[in-house]
């Protein structure tokens, strides 16, 4: 019996068995890193949608001191000379802090579409607005310009009481999990009442869809 041999044998079985465990144990310790990370992540994920109609009225203010009230779920669009005003009282439902900063404008109900958007066609806001976790605000947007072809676009379906559709992309509180909601506004009966805030669809732009295939 070659006891040499049978050693040599020995070590490189106990080695092989080492390399399993080492394997199994990395692979464990990623799954579980990637389970916390996820968890984190769900922890100051944001997603905004319509506040609900028992839901305080938000008070709107725009830069140049013109102020409009928003009852919950509905939105709010004048055109005042050369200044088209738009609000959303909005409500968080996710579990963390939304920066809402940027927003597009279709004049029509987008949202029947599906199609996800080009962020390039989209608008800055003026200042960047928080909306805390589990908690109400509003997003508002302007049109200045008269001479673009938006404002023209948003100036007559908002005289002619038409449903038209808003863009809204945000993020969490470090500026990830960027994620863009639809909202179509649809005129109520009475033009005192505004329009009604209805959300079609969300994009997740930072991470997988939960509709891709």
């Amino acid at each position: 019996m070659n006891w040499a041999t049978i050693a040599e044998l020995g070590t490189a079985f106990g080695t092989i068995i080492l390399a399993v465990a080492t394997f199994v144990s990395v692979r464990a310790g990623n799954r579980a890193a990637r389970l916390s990370e996820r968890s984190l992540l769900d922890n100051t994920r944001p997603l905004i949608l319509p506040s609900r109609l028992q839901d305080p009225e938000e008070k709107v203010g725009f830069a140049d001191d013109h102020w409009v009230h928003v009852p919950g779920g509905h939105g709010s669009a004048e055109v005042i000379g050369d200044n088209i005003y738009l609000a959303i009282a909005v409500r968080n439902v996710g579990e963390g802090l939304a920066v809402l900063n940027e927003w597009k404008f279709y004049p029509d109900r987008a949202g029947l579409r599906g199609d996800q958007p080009d962020l390039d066609g989209f608008h800055r806001l003026t200042r960047d607005l928080y909306i805390p976790s589990r908690d109400t605000g509003f997003w508002e947007g302007t049109f200045r310009d008269p001479t673009i072809p938006e404002f023209e676009e948003a100036a007559r379906v908002i005289k002619a009481r038409e449903s038209f559709t808003i863009d809204v992309l945000y993020g969490d509180g470090e500026g990830g999990q960027r994620v863009v909601t639809r909202f179509s506004m649809i005129p109520m009966k009475s033009a005192k009442d505004g329009w009604m805030a209805v959300v079609s669809r969300h994009w997740n732009l930072d991470r997988a869809d939960p509709r891709d295939r």
